[in-house]
């Protein structure tokens, strides 16, 4: 699995989970006792509970492990700064 280092990264990698189980948001959300809307929002990188991110995680049969982040690399940077703001710096 990918590292999750931004909200966005970690909305996509629930949807592509519960798209590989083929399962409905309203699926996912009988299963985890929430709501559709707070998994859209999980999986579009808006900002939920913690609560309600583990009851999700959960219901896809999944969980959280903490590790040391390390260093970004230059496509997360660019990700989440956005590529130009790394070209102005070269140009420098």
């Amino acid at each position: 699995m990918d590292i999750i280092r931004l909200p966005s990264d970690l909305g996509a990698a629930v949807r592509s989970h519960r798209q590989q189980l083929a399962l409905t948001a309203v699926d996912v959300a009988a299963r985890a006792g929430r709501s559709r809307d707070i998994l859209y929002r999980l999986e579009r990188g808006e900002d939920v509970t913690v609560s309600a991110l583990l009851d999700i995680l959960r219901a896809l049969g999944l969980s959280l492990a903490l590790q040391p982040a390390g260093m970004p690399t230059l496509a997360e940077m660019q990700r989440r700064f956005g590529a130009e703001a790394l070209d102005d710096d070269d140009a420098a």
